[in-house]
């Protein structure tokens, strides 16, 4: 009688260990690869922040929450909210092509550097949905790239690279970035 038992649990298990293969074996032959060369997208951005600074109440696009004094010369701690237009061209009264929502902050003692995150929010006749953007602005380097992380309605799951260059810099009350954002993972 043990030996019965045996015998099946020993096929129970065989049959579970080749399903188990089969599966396996099917997942990995349908896996996607990445070409670091071919984007399936590509997009040229150019983003615009106005730091609100008391007076400005019509223009700004971003708001400074936490701004701790006395912690150096590189706004360390500076928190910012910002709600900015991303348009085709350099143009900050160009029709926006979507809405870049999110915050950064600024998290280094001994250089300007910030950490992104946002998301872009696209409600136009050519795109709608959104992109999910965050990652180390080294804002000394000539060329950032941070990470795309995800996205929704035409997005749906992208994954990919944004370049940031810093177009236009007006001290604290104002910057425009130009992004370059390249998709590798596209559904």
């Amino acid at each position: 009688m043990s030996s019965l038992v045996v015998k099946q649990l020993f096929k129970s298990l065989f049959s579970f260990f080749l399903l188990g293969l089969l599966f396996s074996d099917t997942v990995l032959s349908f896996r996607k690869t990445l070409d670091s060369k071919k984007p399936c997208k590509h997009f040229s951005f150019y983003f615009h922040d106005i730091l609100y600074d008391g007076d400005n109440v019509a223009n700004a696009t971003s708001a400074a929450i936490v701004s701790p004094p006395g912690l150096g010369n590189f706004k360390f701690g500076k928190f910012v909210i910002f709600d900015g237009p991303i348009t085709m061209d350099k143009n900050y009264l160009s029709k926006p092509l979507a809405r870049a929502q999110g915050f950064y902050f600024y998290d280094m003692k001994m250089d300007f550097n910030a950490w992104f995150c946002y998301t872009l929010v696209f409600n136009s006749t050519e795109h709608k949905g959104t992109l999910n953007i965050m990652g180390a602005d080294l804002m000394m380097e000539p060329t950032r790239d941070l990470s795309v992380v995800g996205g929704t309605g035409d997005f749906f799951m992208a994954r990919g690279i944004a370049t940031f260059v810093t177009d236009l810099f007006q001290g604290a009350k104002y910057f425009r970035v130009k992004m370059d954002i390249k998709l590798y993972d596209c559904y």
